[in-house]
């Protein structure tokens, strides 16, 4: 089967975000039968929401609360995104797919 990218819009922001050829064939090997709702930044912010109620700590703020999210946009694609940080003025803030080819390119 040939894949393609392909622009779906996020249930929860609203934003679009692309569903990538490569993520299609994930889905397929692993049997999802449905493509993703949600963009990556809130599949994220919804699994740290999930993961909190673990009593292990994970995604907090340091002191047993929740971390607190802020809505950005994506400096690279111009996409609504949200990060566990406030962003500084100062410095690009990327969505989580830009920010692994960011990364990905040693930048």
């Amino acid at each position: 089967m040939i894949y393609v990218d392909r622009s779906l819009q996020c249930v929860d922001c609203g934003a679009e975000f692309v569903h990538s050829a490569e993520d299609q064939e994930y889905y397929t090997q692993k049997g999802f039968v449905s493509e993703p709702k949600r963009c990556p930044s809130c599949r994220a912010a919804r699994r740290s929401i999930k993961d909190n109620g673990d009593g292990a700590g994970h995604n907090t703020g340091g002191n047993g609360a929740p971390r607190e999210y802020f809505a950005v946009v994506c400096t690279r694609c111009g996409n609504q995104a949200q990060v566990p940080f406030k962003p500084h003025m100062d410095r690009p803030v990327y969505c989580s797919d830009c920010f692994r080819a960011v990364h990905a390119q040693g930048a």
